[in-house]
């Protein structure tokens, strides 16, 4: 490539192509505008390989003599100096921060001030190739500022190896270096993995922690950035107003011309039947007022300046996050602060001592820890051993139940008890006798069950919650509600000692009330949701439990009032007593003691098949009818009773639980 400089050459300030000492192109003129101004020539090549040659000797002569870039005149190129290198080496620096706290504003304010550094970041490939003439499509997926994408629509460009190309060639110049990458400079397996890359060269390896309150250089900085981008948004803003201002008038004066023809028409239409025309006064006073309307409107500015919460503010909210929050959620738990035995030569904090940084951070990763869900999280064997026994327990309870409900299976279950207290009785009185058949009939009169009223036991006592003493179980006035308030308290107690176990975090005993709905899916397989409750707020479902969970009001996490080893029969006991204190209320006319939980709607019924037509082939598995015919749809003959179930008996009040359809 032949850059011809000569003023007194016919081809002065021209660029000319050779290829094996061989014209190939005519010389092309500089641009005016770049006469004079360092010249930064640029090959786009594409499954060849380039050498370039920047010495003194020619790989093949031109038939002309001139010297290369090695042997340049002074006058004809610019000389600048080579960046300055601490101690004789070059320096890498790995600045490490906190999401969302200013860190590539401090970045982008490091390399305005150390202009030799150069910044290996997929943000900065993205601004090279920008400038030189990729253009970007608007990504629809989500993005990020410390890891935007290369995605230009070119293979090429797309498949990352700008990326590569780079990490080979960069710890291979003698060059200083700053590596802003938030995510990987926070983790100390990716800092180890960045070290190594640059270990070639004796480079000085440099870890600048930029966390807590900033200097004042900084502040003043972000006020002036937020300045700038508010000074923006104002002038955008006044600019739609013009045009708005503008559309108006264009409106304004289509309407006057419209009015102005139409009285012309007028006008001559008078003119021609003869009659008298009278000119209208033109208003110019009424048109001289709307536009000085419009001008004021126009004019009407208020000077762009910082309101005292954005004088105090450190950090200005970018249009994209840091982090992307799916990411940060998977990887905060691996954050740490850089140290020596990684292999840094240096370590410095730019903006508050180690002591006060190192509990900061670790303030942000407890509250993370409380915010964010862990999606790692999985069951463990006591939480599967202890669902499997509560699932059978509580279908054991509602069949209990259902019997008891049932008239006639009343009636069995009281015999059978009556028979257990006979066999009972006779065991201990004939000591040495023969046993009697427990088949044995046994008269109503010989053995009568005592009689209970469930209301006056008080429910500690209870030794057995399937029986009371007269076979009448303890649960036997549980309706819906107070099935599904039973199944919410020990579910809410197995998740939350669960989770203490399975996480095993002593930073993370529990957690808060947002987080309920995700864990519970995550463990039972099912949605949590408020509105099965009747409840608008956490709160008021809290309430509802109260004897069984609560919501510190410090740390804002809940906590489970029960040990782990807690009965599951304790739990109907809790149910029982919370059903008659409603009771009581309601009995005294408290009307917001009753509750009316909304029931789970019924699956869809499976449809009938059609019986087939008349003369059709009979279908495999069918019977024929008698006399050889085709299949005939019988009817079943009527018995005079109804083969359907007596109807329910209406439900009384109480609660119950999710597994009232199982």
């Amino acid at each position: 490539m032949l850059v011809n400089l000569d003023a007194a050459s016919p081809n002065a300030n021209t660029i000319s192509l050779f290829r094996d000492g061989e014209r190939v192109s005519a010389p092309q003129p500089i641009p005016e505008h770049l006469h004079g101004k360092p010249l930064f020539p640029h090959i786009t090549y594409k499954n060849v390989t380039l050498q370039v040659n920047f010495g003194t000797a020619v790989l093949k002569r031109l038939p002309f003599e001139t010297r290369l870039l090695g042997a340049a005149a002074k006058q004809d190129v610019e000389v600048v100096a080579a960046p300055k290198l601490n101690d004789g080496k070059p320096e890498i620096v790995f600045p490490v921060a906190l999401p969302d706290k200013g860190f590539f504003d401090w970045v982008d304010a490091f390399v305005e001030r150390n202009p030799s550094y150069v910044e290996l970041s997929e943000r900065k490939i993205n601004e090279w190739a920008s400038k030189s003439g990729l253009w970007r499509p608007k990504s629809s997926g989500p993005t990020c500022n410390d890891a935007p994408g290369v995605k230009f629509g070119i293979p090429l460009m797309d498949d990352s190896s700008v990326r590569r190309v780079l990490d080979a060639i960069a710890p291979t110049q003698a060059r200083n270096y700053i590596v802003p990458e938030l995510k990987a400079n926070l983790v100390s397996a990716e800092r180890l993995e960045a070290l190594k890359k640059f270990s070639a060269l004796d480079f000085k390896k440099t870890a600048k922690v930029i966390m807590g309150e900033p200097d004042e250089e900084f502040k003043q900085n972000v006020q002036a950035l937020l300045l700038a981008d508010k000074q923006t948004a104002a002038e955008a803003k006044k600019k739609a107003a013009a045009q708005e201002q503008e559309r108006k008038r264009l409106l304004l004066d289509k309407k006057k011309k419209a009015e102005e023809a139409r009285k012309l028409k007028e006008m001559a239409q008078k003119k021609k039947l003869g009659k008298e025309v009278e000119e209208e006064p033109v208003d110019k006073e009424e048109d001289a007022k709307e536009d000085e309307e419009m001008k004021a409107d126009a004019e009407q500015e208020a000077p762009v300046e910082l309101t005292d919460e954005e004088k105090k503010l450190w950090h200005r909210k970018l249009d994209v996050p840091d982090v992307l929050e799916k990411t940060l959620s998977k990887t905060y738990a691996s954050f740490s602060l850089p140290s020596k035995e990684e292999g840094f030569d240096e370590i410095s904090y730019a903006w508050q001592p180690e002591a006060a940084v190192s509990e900061l951070f670790r303030k942000w990763i407890l509250e993370r820890k409380l915010m964010q869900p862990a999606e790692e999280l999985q069951s463990g064997t006591w939480f599967k051993e202890e669902w499997t026994k509560w699932q059978k327990a509580l279908q054991s309870w509602r069949k209990v139940q259902a019997e008891w409900k049932d008239p006639v299976k009343r009636k069995a279950l009281i015999a059978r008890k009556k028979a257990e207290l006979a066999k009972k009785k006779e065991s201990s009185g004939a000591d040495g006798e023969k046993e009697k058949d427990a088949e044995a009939p046994v008269e109503e009169e010989e053995v009568k069950l005592m009689e209970i009223n469930a209301e006056d036991i008080d429910v500690s006592s209870v030794d057995d919650v399937t029986d009371l003493g007269n076979g009448e179980p303890l649960f036997a006035c549980f309706a819906y509600e107070d099935w599904t308030l039973l199944a919410a308290r020990y579910e809410l107690h197995l998740l939350l000692h669960a989770f203490k176990k399975d996480l095993n975090d002593p930073d993370r005993p529990s957690f808060a009330e947002g987080h309920v709905a995700f864990y519970y899916n995550k463990y039972f397989k099912k949605p949590f949701q408020l509105k099965s409750f009747s409840c608008k707020e956490f709160k008021d479902f809290t309430e509802l439990v109260k004897d069984t969970m609560d919501c510190n009001e410090e740390t804002k996490l809940l906590d489970t009032k029960l040990a782990e080893d807690t009965e599951a029969a304790h739990f109907v006991k809790l149910a029982e007593e919370d059903r008659r204190e409603r009771q009581r209320r309601a009995d005294a006319g408290d009307e917001t003691a009753a509750l009316n939980f909304p029931r789970p709607a019924p699956g869809p019924r499976q449809p009938q098949s059609a019986p087939p037509p008349r003369g059709s082939a009979p279908q495999s598995g069918s019977r024929p009818a008698s006399g050889g015919q085709g299949y005939q749809p019988q009817k079943r003959p009527y018995s005079g009773a109804s083969s359907y179930p007596p109807p329910k008996q209406p439900r009384s009040y109480g609660s119950s639980s999710y597994y009232s359809r199982r």
